[in-house]
């Protein structure tokens, strides 16, 4: 059972006896204020037995099964009542917090052998599966000072994928990857690129691409053109150890670098690569490969749903034998983790020479977006930008060291390193280098 606030209310109204009976004499206020609570109490009593017990109820669902953080969505209950009086309360779908549903309660009002259909909006607010085990049903009584409560089991979830808002990134990425891949091949050969076709000469080309077989043939001088090789492979690599968990801007570093991994395997796939992705810390927390064509986005979402940040240092030994392990080809890897600090990058820059041995290596690091210089009123902001300065100086240190292992080191905000790490793709595109 549960009381309202009219029975607190109806409780207190008692004062007003109480206190004129001890001020007549008549009645021992002690004694007044009992008989008040027991009548009270009675009249509780009286309301929960004459209210409908919820279990005449039967709660169906309808719930969308994927939807993105951040994004409005709602959940349809179908409430049936079987009984024969007509039920009213109220009604509470106990989602977990990070689901965003309302705190207030629904109010409900079913007559008999009717079914009413509620609408719970949802704004969830972390990744991964969000469920709701029970519905809770409040039914009051005909006075409305106590009702009958009851819990009906009925389970609900809802997979909540990344939002990719970098997204907005790939059309203006696309369009220059399309002028690399077909409107305006490549004239000067490199160690990445493969032949397109034959056009006649025009002053200004190189000279060393005329192919003189095919000048022989048409009788004019004759060109050879190349485009980007395709079937490359570009294998991602996110670090989830206790880096990924700091928080920069609005999410984490752990989100931003789900970002980059969606924009660029979104560019690759549409450049005919193949993408890998690999999620790790001391064990593999998501795996996509083998997957390409319109798949790869939706397999890598959901891969990536349910990935949490792990306060553990990450084993790059292991996650290099990961790397080796998905391609035996000389490949791009990118590595999407927090390195800014010299001594806990020891580990990572040891283990990366022998990697860049073997591939093309580029390093990706989420930096804080309030790096700019506060007004230095007091002690603390003084103290603030000397922290902010000495983390920018190590952080240099550390892309220092991964361009001496012959690794490529790109830092920037969570808004600025996805379309970065595309940019720095579309570049060795570009130059034939991949």
């Amino acid at each position: 059972m549960f009381v309202t606030w009219r029975l607190s209310l109806l409780v207190a109204v008692g004062v007003v006896p109480v206190v004129a009976a001890s001020a007549l004499g008549g009645v021992d206020a002690w004694v007044a204020a009992a008989l008040w609570v027991m009548l009270c109490a009675l009249l509780a009593v009286v309301d929960v037995a004459a209210a409908i017990s919820p279990r005449v109820l039967r709660v169906s669902r309808d719930a969308p099964a994927k939807t993105l953080l951040g994004a409005q969505t709602s959940v349809r209950l179908r409430i049936a009542n079987t009984g024969s009086r007509r039920i009213r309360g109220r009604l509470r779908d106990a989602w977990q917090p990070t689901a965003g549903a309302p705190a207030e309660r629904l109010p409900l009002e079913i007559p008999p052998g009717e079914r009413r259909d509620l609408v719970v909006p949802l704004l969830p607010r972390r990744r991964g599966t969000l469920a709701s085990e029970m519905v809770v049903v409040r039914s009051h009584g005909p006075l409305g000072l106590a009702g009958r409560q009851r819990a009906i089991p009925s389970r609900g979830e809802v997979r909540v994928l990344p939002p990719f808002t970098s997204r907005r990134h790939l059309p203006s990425r696309l369009a220059r990857l399309r002028e690399l891949d077909g409107n305006t091949s490549i004239q000067v050969r490199g160690q990445g690129t493969e032949f397109d076709s034959l056009r006649e000469y025009v002053r200004g080309d190189d000279v060393r691409s005329i192919d003189w077989r095919a000048t022989a043939r048409a009788g004019t001088t004759m060109l050879r053109t190349w485009r980007p090789e395709r079937d490359r492979h570009v294998v991602i690599v996110v670090d989830t150890g206790r880096t990924a968990a700091a928080r920069v801007g609005d999410g984490t570093r752990l989100d931003a670098a789900m970002e980059a991994s969606l924009l660029l395997a979104a560019l690759a796939a549409r450049a005919g690569d193949h993408v890998h992705l690999v999620m790790f810390d001391r064990v593999t927390r998501a795996r996509v490969t083998g997957v390409d064509g319109p798949g790869l986005l939706a397999t890598m979402v959901e891969a990536m749903a349910g990935v949490e940040a792990q306060l553990i240092d990450t084993d790059w030994d292991a996650a290099h034998a990961q790397v080796r392990a998905l391609t035996n080809r000389p490949a791009l890897v990118v590595l999407l983790t927090a390195q800014d600090d010299v001594d806990s990058a020891r580990a990572f820059l040891g283990s990366l020479p022998a990697l860049t041995a073997r591939t093309r290596v580029v390093v990706g690091t989420v930096t804080d977006s309030a790096g700019n210089r506060p007004d230095r009123e007091d002690a603390v902001d003084v103290y603030r930008a000397a922290a902010r300065e000495r983390g920018a100086f190590e952080a240099s240190r550390v892309a220092e060291a991964i361009a001496r292992a012959g690794g490529d080191a790109i830092a920037d905000t969570p808004e600025g390193l996805p379309p970065r790490i595309a940019d720095r793709y579309l570049a060795l595109k570009a130059a034939g280098r991949l």
